[in-house]
C-alpha cells in the first residue's frame, strides 16, 4: 500500500506528525525527515501533489520508493501503526533511486526493486526502531550524499522550486544551457514531472500553504502565488484534489 501520508501536516488532533532535519550533508538532497504517529483510525486521510519524491517505511509494508504525484489520493491507516519516511526536494532524488523519477510518477515500489539488498538490511535494523522519530532519524542517516554535487538541470529545478513555480520557462531552460524541448526531457527524468507540470504543482503546494496558515482570502491567495485569478486558483484545485480550495479547509476530515 501507497502509505505516505507526510504531506499534511495534521491528521487528527490526536494523530502526530513531526518534520526532522536532513543530516547536513544531505541538505541539498533531502527537505526532511518525517514520522507519523497515529493513535487514531484515519478515514481517507489526503495525501496531495508537492513536486517531491519520497522513500517511505511503514510496518507492515516496509520500505518503498515513491514516485511524485499527479493528483490526491486517500488512505486509511491502523491505530498505533508505525509511519516515516524521507522527502527529496524537487528533481533530487534521481542519484539515489539510478532510474529516472518519470518512471516512479504515480506509483510505489518497494525499496529493495532500486537498493537490492541494502534495502533489506536497512528494513531489518528499522523493524528494531521503537518510535516512528527513531525509524525517520535511522532512515536519514542510512543515505549517503552522492559523490557529484547537484547537476545544472538539478540546480534549475531547485531554482524553479525556489520561485514556488512563477517562473519563466525559457529563461529557465537557458540557465541550464538547455533548449526548452531538452529542458522538459531532462526535467521529467529528474522531478518526474514536466517543467509545467511540476509549476503548476510547486504554485498549488504553495496556495494549499497559504490556506492553511491565513486568513483564506483566496482572490488574494490567488495573486500572491500567480494564478491569473481565483477560478484559475479553483480549477487547479479541483484536478489536483477533486475539491473546491473552500471545500478542501472547510472539510472535517484531515488535510
Amino acid at each position: 500500500m501507497r502509505a505516505h501520508l507526510r504531506r499534511f501536516a495534521k491528521i487528527q488532533s490526536t494523530n502526530l506528525y513531526r518534520e526532522h532535519p536532513a543530516p547536513p550533508a544531505l541538505s541539498d538532497w533531502l527537505e526532511c525527515a518525517w514520522s507519523i504517529e497515529i493513535a487514531t483510525t484515519v478515514q481517507a486521510a489526503p495525501v496531495r501533489p508537492d513536486g517531491c519524491l519520497d522513500i517511505v517505511y511503514s510496518r507492515p509494508d516496509g520500505l518503498r520508493a515513491v514516485g511524485a504525484m499527479t493528483a490526491e489520493k486517500r488512505f486509511d491507516q491502523i491505530p498505533g501503526s508505525l509511519l516515516c519516511g524521507v522527502r527529496f526536494r524537487p528533481g533530487m532524488a534521481r542519484n539515489f533511486f539510478r532510474i529516472p523519477s518519470c518512471e516512479l510518477t504515480d506509483i510505489a515500489i518497494p525499496l529493495d526493486a532500486l537498493f537490492g539488498r541494502h534495502a533489506r538490511e536497512l528494513e531489518h535494523r528499522l523493524s528494531d526502531a521503537r518510535s516512528p522519530s527513531e525509524a525517520a532519524n535511522l532512515l536519514a542517516a542510512s543515505l549517503h550524499a552522492p559523490a557529484d554535487r547537484p547537476n545544472a538541470v538539478q540546480r534549475t529545478v531547485a531554482a524553479l522550486a525556489a520561485t514556488h513555480g512563477q517562473a519563466d520557462l525559457d529563461r529557465f531552460s537557458r540557465a541550464a544551457n538547455l533548449s526548452p524541448r531538452q529542458f522538459r526531457r531532462r526535467c521529467l527524468e529528474e522531478s518526474g514531472l514536466a517543467p509545467k507540470n511540476l509549476c503548476r504543482i510547486l504554485r498549488f503546494r504553495r496556495a494549499l500553504h497559504l490556506g492553511s496558515r491565513h486568513t483564506r482570502d483566496w482572490a488574494a491567495i490567488a495573486a500572491e502565488t500567480g494564478y491569473f485569478d481565483q477560478a484559475h486558483l479553483i480549477r487547479d484545485f479541483h484536478e489536483f484534489t477533486g475539491q473546491t480550495p473552500m471545500a478542501v479547509f472547510s472539510n472535517p476530515r484531515p488535510g
